[in-house]
């Protein structure tokens, strides 16, 4: 099933938690995601509106993801063992095998708290490191004139045969939709989410030049088919996924 997930807090331990960034993860029925962090203004940084400094992006990954189900002997508890894999990363060109690892465990009285732990490299220090990131699903609540669109995906692949990476994908689910795009060292990120006191989509961050596909995403969507295909600049983007209620 479709997913929203925003991360409420992450902690390197033993070091007490916190949220420096807005971090969500769209993720479709066929485990595509679009995962954006965006560091949230520093004290006394001046507000730079929706069109943000590449400066400003923790972080960016696109790709897939699966889980399994595990065993937890010594806390006699399920949980599940989930996986990543990059596709696209905002902090590195070579995706070839990369991959985050995590497992996953109910939160005891909130079902829509999930609690991640794993061993990952702080960026901050360098160093892999225990973490902790606890996240909260979100409720799926698109547009009513959407007729029950779920979630809608989109992926550009361009030539790279000149060693370019040249990849795009574009995640809608229900009220939310994200884009990240990388050709070369141009990265771009855009945010949207749909307003019901506005009855409107409203773009909540972006970064860099790209025209990327959320447009098309998000008000002519409902009418799009798998392996439909918009050309947008020369980049031919391709419906990969559509889910309808």
């Amino acid at each position: 099933m479709a997913d929203i997930s925003i991360r409420e807090y992450i902690r390197w331990l033993p070091d007490g938690a916190s949220e420096p960034t807005s971090t969500i993860v769209l993720t479709s029925p066929k485990r595509r995601f679009v995962d954006v962090r965006i560091l949230k203004p520093t004290l006394g940084e001046k507000d730079a509106g929706v069109h943000l400094p590449l400066s400003r992006l923790d972080w960016a990954i696109a790709g897939t993801s699966s889980s399994e189900p595990r065993f937890d002997d010594s806390q006699k508890a399920h949980y599940s063992h989930c996986q990543w894999r990059h596709w696209i990363n905002s902090r590195t060109v070579d995706t070839e095998g990369a991959a985050d690892e995590g497992d996953n465990f109910a939160v005891t009285g909130d079902t829509a708290l999930t609690l991640e732990k794993g061993r990952m490299v702080n960026p901050t220090t360098g160093i892999e490191t225990d973490y902790e990131e606890m996240w909260r699903t979100g409720k799926i609540e698109g547009p009513p004139q959407d007729g029950g669109l779920v979630c809608l995906v989109v992926r550009w692949e361009g030539a790279e045969d000149d060693g370019i990476v040249r990849r795009g994908l574009v995640v809608r689910v229900g009220q939310h939709c994200q884009a990240f795009a990388r050709e070369g060292d141009d990265i771009s990120v855009e945010r949207l989410q749909w307003e019901k006191s506005e009855e409107r989509w409203v773009i909540t961050a972006r970064i860099g030049s790209k025209e990327l596909l959320t447009d098309f995403v998000t008000m002519v969507g409902v009418q799009a088919e798998v392996d439909d295909e918009v050309v947008v600049r020369g980049d031919r983007w391709v419906v990969v996924e559509k889910v309808t209620n």
